[in-house]
């Protein structure tokens, strides 16, 4: 009977052993080993063969170094933007008691819901001298006169929106845990709702804001839409748009060279992360757990303060939404927008387009693929890594997430870089095809699936599973029978989110596409960028009303899971 036991354990471990290989080989094919390649190459030598040779040459360009200073510009003025914005509405929204709080936090969210492109287009759109929006107000620009947003402010603003909520989020997080026995305190003490702000709520939330803005850079230091969409046109390159223009150029030709750009942005980016951890870790308040502060009565000011918040995310939020779909109800530019001009033609053209349709295929079966096999690898390895207590599991959790930190550029240069010779044993390349995409999607979003899941499984009581260890029960049936009912709504949850995000994807498929594999990303972008803004504005307005209903069907499955599953649902 004892050998049989050992004998059936030695079976388990060894099968134990196998989905380990398995996951190590997804991990290493998806992301690990195309960024270790793409780095190695970046530290390589030079034509003449010192040592670091295409680093010092790539540092010494011209073009590098103006791509370079206009990041750390663009960059540094986005989180301006992004902590003032971000801390004012969570201040608005987390401490005063207004009307509509839960439509007003999601509003404050939505820009990091719609992909960067479609953002951009839909601000282009406002603020031109063709949009209808501001022309009803009669604060329209003169006609011909340039788009104010084709500029390094207009980059710095536009980067700003998009990354605000991630401070909006910190701030929000920071302020629903503020005690309310210290605010008590305070007020017994005589101090009035200003200076309880000011002394006491600040300080405690200062951290959080640093925290968040400091992502925000990172955020901004690896955006590529709203660079591309209005940096490009107007003269203004960044580090992701110079590496793009030069693979566009000159092809894989040029891979050593901007592989050294990329290692910049994964320096500049790896800094922002580090930057955030210091932060946290040093200026981060303990405070004593209890009940929270739900905020304070605004009294007189409770309306005119909700009128002018509401003012604000509208213009941030649903102005350029609408500007964008009066443009693609237009028959053309420059036609002045009413009843008798509006037209649905171009989302006629757009959907009847076989290029369109197949962007839309292609892009629900990429991300429909990517969130799918994300959520089954998620399981085993989130199942090995927590309850197993798998120590190459653990390691595997842990080296998921380069591929999803490191800006998208980079990665779509590491994959490339790997895949653009043939595969040894097979004896094809995937680099022009579909199959490119989708590694660099399930290397990219893999982590936004498996942090849910270990999140669900964290919270599952471990005698379940011991108690069935203990009986003998195989590993395989204890991950199906006991994790798989706990994590399923959260893979589930992972798994949309990840399609919602891959679905719209550009900056990785603006590198990766090729004929005949568009997305829906690199046709808006493309559509733009040859001058048919009413197209463009069409399809937009099509992926919008694609993410609008996955939001919704998230939402209804996110109401029972841990916060922070769902962006919008972090608090």
């Amino acid at each position: 009977m004892r050998s049989l036991y050992w004998r059936s354990l030695h079976g388990h471990r060894v099968r134990g052993l196998w989905i380990v290989a398995l996951l190590a080989c997804f991990v290493l094919v998806t992301g690990l080993a195309p960024l270790v390649r793409l780095f190695a190459l970046a530290l390589g030598p030079g034509e003449g063969g010192e040592a670091l040779g295409l680093l010092r040459e790539t540092l010494s360009s011209r073009a590098f170094n103006r791509a370079l200073g206009n990041t750390l510009t663009a960059s540094g003025g986005s989180v301006l933007i992004s902590a003032a914005l971000g801390t004012a509405l969570a201040l608005a929204t987390g401490l005063a008691r207004l009307p509509g709080r839960a439509l007003l936090g999601f509003l404050a969210l939505s820009p990091l819901l719609i992909p960067s492109q479609i953002m951009a287009l839909a601000w282009i759109e406002l603020m031109g001298s063709g949009s209808a929006v501001l022309g009803a107000l009669g604060l329209a620009p003169a006609p011909g006169s340039r788009n104010p947003l084709y500029s390094g402010a207009g980059v710095a603003w536009l980067m700003g929106i998009e990354h605000m909520p991630l401070v909006f989020i910190a701030a929000r997080a920071s302020l629903s845990g503020l005690p309310l026995d210290l605010i008590e305190a305070a007020r017994i003490s005589g101090a009035g709702s200003a200076r309880i702000l000011r002394c006491i709520v600040l300080p405690l939330t200062l951290p959080a804001i640093a925290a968040g803005s400091v992502l925000a850079f990172a955020g901004a230091v690896g955006n590529f839409g709203v660079p591309a969409l209005l940096g490009i046109p107007g003269r203004f390159p960044v580090l992701t748009t110079l590496i793009y223009q030069r693979l566009n150029g000159f092809g894989p030709g040029v891979i050593g060279s901007v592989a050294a750009m990329a290692l910049v942005l994964v320096a500049l980016a790896a800094g922002a992360l580090v930057l955030r951890h210091l932060v946290v870790r040093r200026t981060a308040v303990p405070v004593t757990a209890g009940r929270s502060f739900a905020g304070f009565e605004t009294g007189p000011w409770r309306w005119p303060l909700a009128a002018a918040v509401w003012a604000v995310l509208l213009a941030l939020s649903v102005l350029p939404i609408l500007a964008l779909t009066t443009t693609a109800l237009l028959p053309a530019l420059g036609v002045p927008f009413g009843f008798e001009t509006a037209t649905l033609r171009n989302f006629e053209s757009a959907l009847a387009s076989p290029a369109i349709r197949r962007a839309f295929a292609n892009s629900f079966l990429l991300a429909g693929a990517a969130g799918l096999v994300s959520a089954l690898v998620a399981l085993p390895l989130a199942w090995l890594a927590l309850t197993a207590r798998n120590p190459l599991a653990r390691a595997l959790s842990w080296l998921a997430e380069p591929a999803y930190v490191v800006p998208g550029t980079v990665l779509a240069l590491a994959m490339i870089l790997a895949y653009l010779r043939p595969l040894p044993l097979l004896g094809f390349s995937i680099y022009g095809t579909g199959a490119i995409l989708l590694v660099a999607y399930l290397g990219r979003f893999l982590p936004v699936s498996l942090r849910p899941v270990e999140a669900a499984l964290s919270a599952l009581d471990p005698a379940l599973d011991e108690a069935a260890r203990i009986h003998g029960v195989s590993p395989l049936r204890r991950m199906l029978g006991i994790a798989g009912p706990a994590a399923l709504p959260a893979a589930a949850a992972g798994a949309l989110v990840i399609f919602m995000t891959a679905i719209n994807e550009l900056t990785l498929s603006a590198l990766l596409w090729s004929a005949g594999n568009e997305t829906i990303g690199v046709q808006i972008f493309s559509l733009q960028y040859e001058g048919n803004s009413t197209a463009a504005a069409a399809l937009s307005v099509l992926a919008l009303a694609a993410v609008a209903i996955l939001v919704l069907v998230a939402d209804r499955l996110g109401r029972s899971l841990p916060p922070g599953t769902l962006p919008w649902r972090a608090d």
